[in-house]
């Protein structure tokens, strides 16, 4: 029960102080129109609507939840917040889990944005909802930790933002959100298939327009087995860095 409470309080604490400020919220909803109407433009009825909606749901989530975390944690590393809560009579698995927790809903939140907006321009009762909310908290979860293992990583804010940019924008074009993966050149593929992204991105293609190149099941094996590693690493760097 007390590991509970203090998770909560922690959780709480995040979205209180961070995700419920204003400029946070209208990021999480003008940053996935933006991109949804940029891609509608551009198409200019070249492409079926449908077809845009998995990439934008991934990358909404994707930018989201590492922006996020860069901001949360970076600031309360400097304001030394966070090293109180390493003093905490609680497990630092528990702790990352409370951090992590935060960033994910918010990326969930976000992902749903676009849906929202095509919900009002196409016809979505063709989607498989259940493997759809599954990819999406998938997505979240490892987009989390890649955001956690580069916040523990760096000292400032800046730091965090440019070292998320040199996997965020590759995973645009490598992990099939706008570009299917089997028209990738051979050379990049086996690049896209060592990031969680492009398994996650292929569960929506799936749920959603119907069209995917691996199973769902292996899918998902695949992004459990991302989630442990990155969770460990995420683990090990905070003791290592800031404990040891």
């Amino acid at each position: 029960m007390e590991t509970f409470i203090a998770f909560w309080n922690i959780l709480k604490k995040d979205i209180k102080n961070y995700y419920l400020k204003p400029p946070n919220i209208s990021w999480g909803i003008i940053f996935p129109l933006s991109w949804t109407l940029m891609q509608l433009i551009r198409s200019s009825g070249n492409i079926d609507v449908i077809e845009l909606l998995p990439g934008l749901m991934a990358m909404s989530i994707l930018f989201g939840t590492t922006s996020m975390l860069a901001v949360t944690i970076t600031f309360e590393k400097r304001s030394k917040s966070f090293d109180r809560l390493l003093l905490a009579p609680i497990s630092l698995s528990t702790l990352v889990a409370a951090k992590i927790l935060g960033a994910i809903l918010f990326g969930i939140i976000n992902a749903f944005v676009p849906v929202v907006f095509m919900g009002f321009l196409i016809n979505l009762s063709g989607i498989n909802w259940a493997v759809v909310l599954m990819a999406v908290i998938l997505i979240a979860i490892t987009s989390a930790l890649l955001g956690l293992l580069v916040a523990v990583s760096v000292k400032e804010v800046f730091e965090a933002q440019t070292l998320s940019n040199f996997f965020r924008f590759p995973m645009l074009f490598l992990c099939g959100l706008f570009l299917p993966i089997d028209k990738l050149p051979a050379a990049l593929k086996p690049i896209s298939f060592c990031l969680p992204l492009t398994y996650g991105t292929d569960m929506l293609n799936s749920a959603i327009i119907h069209n995917s190149y691996f199973s769902i099941l292996f899918s998902i094996f695949i992004i459990i087995v991302f989630i442990i590693i990155l969770f460990y690493l995420c683990r090990r760097n905070i003791e290592k860095k800031w404990i040891l």
